[in-house]
């Protein structure tokens, strides 16, 4: 999936913003705007279909701001090329995991033997706490 993903470009579609990013570095960091913002608008894209729109639109609800735009930031590095790879590689890993197809649950029954262990700690339980009581 994510080779099919990386063959379609989207970064004809990738909008780059760079800040300073936050946290220790001294000099370089006051300096540098090395931190990486990648913006993506989901519903405006050529690339994707209307169901791949609609299932990263669910899954990735929480990153996508109101303008559809779904936002992925990196800084982890000191080069801006660097985090700007990154943030490249962490969007089309989100994207193939929004597009994985989930697996489907097969309903079990618990086993014999973990209902007898499950009733017998309760009866001994149960039996603990009626000593307790006083007669």
């Amino acid at each position: 999936m994510y080779n099919t993903l990386n063959s379609r470009r989207f970064d004809n579609e990738f909008v780059f913003s760079a800040s300073r990013s936050s946290g220790p570095g001294g000099q370089n960091v006051n300096k540098v705007n090395s931190k990486v913002e990648l913006r993506f608008n989901v519903a405006n894209s050529s690339l994707l279909s209307n169901l791949e729109k609609h299932k990263i639109a669910e899954r990735l609800k929480n990153r996508i701001n109101s303008d559809n735009e779904l936002i992925i930031t990196a800084q982890s590095e000191r080069s801006q090329l660097k985090n700007k790879e990154k943030a490249i590689d962490k969007f089309y890993q989100l994207i193939s995991m929004a597009l994985q197809k989930s697996k489907n649950r097969k309903p079990t029954r618990p086993t014999r033997s973990s209902v007898e262990k499950r009733l017998t700690k309760k009866k001994r339980l149960s039996e603990k706490k009626s000593l307790r009581k006083k007669p």
